[in-house]
């Protein structure tokens, strides 16, 4: 699978991902609440895009599916690590951090250099857990959606 194809195929399941991911989130963030809801919602939604995608791009992926699925994933990876660097800039992303930090940690000061080594902490755990979830989940749901699809008869 050439460069091109890795691009135009993760930026189809980019799409698809955000097509997906609203009502999956509106359904299980209503029924499980918020925090563990989305969580579960963009597991799921990777999958569904992953198998949609799969299903899709089958012809491309035939050749080399292992190969091929695995750099798709690995471009998607760097992608969700730029979109979260960028979660991780936000101004109320960080009081939430250091809200979550004193409200684990009662009584603690901290200075600005250790706020700023936990706000780090912070964000590269989020980018872990993306990162595994688009790894384990993103790379499942394209392998198993290209394997869905019959070779065509040439």
């Amino acid at each position: 699978m050439e460069f091109g194809d890795v691009v135009m195929t993760l930026a189809s399941l980019i799409v698809i991902l955000t097509l997906v991911i609203v009502p999956v989130d509106i359904v299980l963030v209503s029924a499980i609440g918020l925090e563990l809801g989305i969580w579960v919602s963009r597991a799921v939604s990777t999958l569904i895009a992953g198998l949609i995608g799969g299903y899709i791009f089958a012809g491309k992926l035939a050749k080399e599916r292992l190969a091929s699925s695995g750099k798709i994933v690995v471009l998607g990876v760097f992608l969700v690590i730029l979109v979260v660097l960028n979660l991780a800039g936000q101004p109320d992303w960080i009081a939430a951090t250091k809200d979550t930090y004193e409200a684990a940690n009662p009584g603690t000061t901290l200075s600005t250099a250790e706020w700023v080594s936990v706000v780090n902490m912070a964000a590269f755990q989020l980018i872990f857990m993306n990162m595994i979830m688009m790894l384990v989940i993103g790379f499942i749901g394209l392998y198993v959606g290209s394997m869905l699809r019959k070779p065509s008869k040439s």
